[in-house]
């Protein structure tokens, strides 16, 4: 198949480029006639088109629809090499869409993060068979710890005077001395 110009992937591996888009694949679909259905992917929407009984269909989505961006790791059976699935998941498991399948794991937590960035979807992990985020949110922002303040842990630190970091604003007191009345402040020769 071919995805707006870019290849879709190859025999060994499946690996679309998320900043190539749209892209055009064909993804196994167990209820399908043909065990087949061809998947249009957008930035803002996915269409996928299958056969069920005859009966063809396409089912226009925005991307908003889906969970996120899931990566899973998949045993291999009979002593066969895993292989590790960066996948678009949707609250219905039969429209989920692999993105990335390879034997290789180097390469899927990047592909991981770039899909999650252009399709604007949380990324999520599997655990006990549950989907979960790997990071604390609050809405669409990313909660981590406080970072420590730029300037006094930096590589330059030392290049930098330390004096401006310590002056304070001066205080008022009783005996500063305040000057009423008088024509001028500046002293001119």
């Amino acid at each position: 198949m071919r995805s707006g110009g870019c290849p879709a992937g190859s025999s060994s591996a499946l690996r679309l480029d998320p900043f190539c888009l749209p892209a055009r694949f064909a993804a196994t679909d167990a209820a399908a006639d043909e065990r087949v259905r061809l998947v249009e992917l957008y930035r803002e929407r996915v269409v996928v088109r299958r056969s069920l009984a005859g009966m063809r269909m396409a089912l226009n989505m925005p991307v908003s629809a889906f969970k996120g961006v899931a990566i899973r790791l998949i045993a291999g059976v009979d002593g066969a090499p895993g292989t590790v699935s960066v996948v678009l998941e949707h609250r219905d498991p039969s429209l989920a869409l692999p993105l990335f399948v390879s034997a290789e794991d180097g390469d899927a937590f990047a592909e991981w993060r770039a899909w999650g960035n252009v399709l604007g979807l949380p990324l999520l992990v599997e655990d006990d068979g549950e989907l979960r985020e790997p990071f604390s949110r609050m809405g669409g922002v990313r909660i981590e710890r406080v970072r420590p303040r730029r300037r006094r842990h930096n590589a330059i630190k030392r290049r930098r005077p330390t004096m401006p970091l310590r002056r304070r604003a001066g205080k008022l007191t009783d005996t500063t001395p305040v000057h009423r009345g008088e024509r001028e402040i500046i002293a001119r020769n």
